[in-house]
């Protein structure tokens, strides 16, 4: 998949977003993905509601940072992000809460 393949994988998140998931949740997940792959994507959660934006903000409540490869292999249920982290394939700065709530937002894109 193309770097704008990750584009466009970003781009449909927000039609996977499960709103019931996210009630009472205000955060802004940063995506910092390096290489073919790679990109800078911000994830919006407010009110219920799900919206993604390219580019850096200024104040995330949880940053992610792996190659774009890796994220798209968590993205489609091809890797996890336990096993991505621990091997050190993603890095993870802010509120680590926060950042365990992504699999109940988007439930379909757990592993298989």
């Amino acid at each position: 998949m193309s770097g704008s393949g990750v584009r466009a994988f970003f781009d449909a998140l927000p039609s996977r977003f499960h709103a019931s998931a996210a009630e009472g949740v205000t955060a802004v997940y940063q995506f910092d993905l390096s290489g073919n792959e790679g990109g800078q994507y911000q994830l919006h959660i407010a009110g219920q509601t799900c919206r993604v934006s390219p580019g850096l903000h200024s104040s995330p409540d949880v940053t992610l940072r792996m190659a774009g490869e890796d994220c798209m292999a968590i993205l489609e249920g091809r890797l996890t992000g336990v096993s991505a982290y621990l091997s050190g394939r993603l890095k993870m700065e802010g509120d680590l809460g926060l950042a365990m709530r992504l699999t109940a937002f988007f439930p379909d894109l757990r592993p298989k």
